[in-house]
């Protein structure tokens, strides 16, 4: 595995067990279909959450969050319902937001963590 796939890797574990420790119920990591991937899905509370995780080991090619722009959240958007189709039981009656995690440092067991709740 190449270092970059493997910090990633480590970057949405860190994100899982940030959701975990705030009470959220998460429900897949890397849920795939034919148009793309989710990072984590979640419940908090009662809303369904999708959650994009950018980690970076450090700010030099800018925020990891800038990576996410109106094209990025329109795919997001568009998997998000493709999971709520596959998943009805779940998602029937649900909100849905799109949230963004961050994980910046070196290393993913002690960077920083920042999370970004209804990305529009």
């Amino acid at each position: 595995m190449a270092d970059k796939d493997a910090l990633g890797r480590a970057g949405e574990e860190r994100a899982a067990a940030h959701l975990a420790r705030r009470g959220w119920r998460v429900l897949e990591r890397n849920w795939r279909c034919r148009d793309g991937e989710l990072d984590i899905v979640a419940l908090d509370r009662d809303e369904l959450v999708v959650v994009e995780v950018k980690t970076r080991s450090s700010l030099g090619y800018g925020h990891p969050l800038e990576a996410i722009d109106r094209r990025k959240r329109a795919r997001l958007w568009s998997l998000a319902m493709a999971w709520a189709v596959a998943h009805p039981d779940v998602a029937r009656g649900r909100d849905v937001r799109i949230d963004a995690i961050a994980v910046i440092g070196p290393d993913p067991r002690t960077a920083r963590v920042e999370h970004v709740v209804d990305l529009r």
